[in-house]
């Protein structure tokens, strides 16, 4: 089964790029130099930055649902990133290289079902949670923090 990752949409936090350190602040973000790599895992392009650019964490709502499954989370994103990666049948490196925890929501936002694979073999598993006609979408989560990383739907209904 065919499969499509997708990074956030960057426009949403545009408005973030440029501001100072203060400004980041009362915002609830904070500006971060990469000074590892991997280590700052951008979830608009969906790939670890490289050392010397510019990170902002922030808190973002990636299960907006009006369930018990609502969350929010920190993330980051690089500095100036406009365009959120649309990969298909394709695992980026940044998730390939990590434990990722997947979920998988219903159309309501209820979660289905829920496992813990190691990146490289993340690919099976989505395929796998997609042969449940329950499921509508799927988040990967980097599993060591917890942190949401993208969405994952399938290629056959739109985005």
């Amino acid at each position: 089964m065919s499969f499509r990752i997708l990074g956030i949409e960057p426009g949403q936090f545009s408005h973030l790029y440029g501001l100072s350190d203060t400004d980041l602040a009362a915002a609830g973000a904070k500006r971060y130099v990469v000074d590892a790599k991997p280590g700052f895992p951008d979830r608009v392009e969906v790939r670890d930055m490289d050392i010397g650019e510019h990170a902002i964490l922030l808190n973002y709502e990636h299960q907006p649902a009006d369930t018990p499954y609502r969350s929010r989370h920190a993330i980051f994103v690089r500095e100036g990133a406009d365009r959120a990666l649309d990969a298909i049948d394709v695992v980026p490196d940044v998730l390939r290289i990590r434990p990722i925890s997947l979920r998988g929501f219903g159309e309501n936002g209820e979660m289905v079902d829920a496992d813990l694979v190691d990146g490289d073999a993340l690919a099976p598993l989505i395929e796998r949670f997609f042969e449940n006609p329950a499921i509508a979408y799927l988040q990967a989560h980097y599993a060591n923090r917890g942190c949401y990383a993208a969405r994952i739907v399938r290629t056959d209904l739109p985005v």
